[in-house]
């Protein structure tokens, strides 16, 4: 069952790396199969539109395990998004793939000012991924 209150405003186009699903919780699923500057320009301005009305917890998830190399420009886009104050409002679990993936998402989080940057883990597996989200506001770490 998904949370239909929450429009999710975004249909998938050609050329774009990037799948978005709305999760039960009202969050969502972002799976992402390259970061082409196509790809970037679509969840930057898919992230901040979202960001816009972002007034409680909200749950998302990045699967990230189909990339391998994590662009400059990318970095740069998201910490940007993850700057802005209304990321504070999410609950984010990345997965990768890879050791090197991981630490350039780490990069991201690190650059982000934490008084306003969402709450985010790094996973290699799917279903830890999922099982941190789930758990309570006070369990996070």
């Amino acid at each position: 069952m998904t949370d239909s209150s929450k429009p999710l405003n975004w249909k998938a186009k050609p050329g774009v790396g990037m799948n978005v699903l709305r999760r039960a919780d009202g969050g969502m699923t972002l799976t992402f199969t390259n970061l082409s500057d196509a790809t970037i320009r679509e969840w930057h301005d898919f992230a901040l539109e979202h960001l816009l009305d972002s007034d409680r917890l909200t749950r998302n998830l990045y699967d990230l395990r189909a990339v391998k190399d994590i662009p400059e420009k990318a970095i740069r886009t998201a910490v940007e998004v993850n700057s802005d104050p209304s990321a504070r409002n999410i609950r984010l679990a990345v997965v990768v793939a890879d050791k090197k993936v991981a630490a350039a998402i780490q990069t991201i989080a690190s650059l982000a000012l934490p008084e306003t940057a969402a709450a985010m883990k790094i996973f290699t597996d799917i279903d830890e991924a999922e099982a941190w989200l789930t758990r309570p506001l006070d369990q996070i770490t």
